[in-house]
């Protein structure tokens, strides 16, 4: 199963539409999980023709700065719990790093957003693309397709989790003209 990541796309913010690159690598996933900050249900509409999609509602999506609260959807919840594939997978906007022990740790994070552990926990809200382990747990952000680490509009970045019989790969692809490219694999996670 192929599972495509995407964050932080701010439409019609950062533009009028997700860039084609991002539709074109998308399509090839057999599920699609967005960490939030969309801005418009028109993303999730489009999304959702190329795979079934989960998306997470971002801080932007609930009216902060003056942005339009993007409509109620089943597609579209707080934080996910989600079994694929048999293992639990997290999807939440602000996943709140770093950790501030003892009371702020990513174990109580979990159990807040997601009522207990999960193997893999999908997130966005910084920008910022990222795809580490900390203890046991494999934390993807897929920074953001149009607003890389906060910057100006440009080609950003995707994510995806391929996983086979229990065995998770995870990398991330930068967009660029015509396609993507690999720029970060992480060693399989079992």
């Amino acid at each position: 199963m192929l599972i495509g990541l995407i964050s932080d796309t701010h439409i019609p913010e950062a533009r009028s539409d997700v860039w084609p690159e991002a539709y074109e690598r998308l399509a090839e996933a057999d599920l699609i999980l967005h960490a939030g900050d969309l801005h418009s249900i028109d993303v999730v509409d489009a999304l959702g023709e190329l795979a079934p999609i989960y998306v997470a509602r971002g801080n932007g999506d609930d009216g902060s700065s003056g942005r339009p609260v993007v409509a109620e959807d089943p597609r579209l919840r707080s934080a996910w719990s989600l079994d694929i594939a048999g293992l639990k997978v997290g999807l939440v906007h602000d996943l709140a790093l770093p950790e501030r022990p003892p009371t702020w740790t990513l174990e109580k994070i979990m159990e807040r957003e997601f009522g207990g552990p999960q193997d893999i926990v999908i997130h966005g809200h910084t920008h910022v693309a990222e795809v580490e382990h900390r203890r046991g747990v494999l934390l993807v952000n897929p920074g953001s397709a149009l607003y890389p680490r906060n910057m100006e509009t440009r080609l950003g970045t995707l994510a995806f989790l391929r996983i086979e019989e229990g065995r998770v790969d995870a990398w991330l692809e930068q967009l660029v003209d015509g396609g993507s490219e690999v720029v970060q694999e992480q060693p399989r996670y079992t």
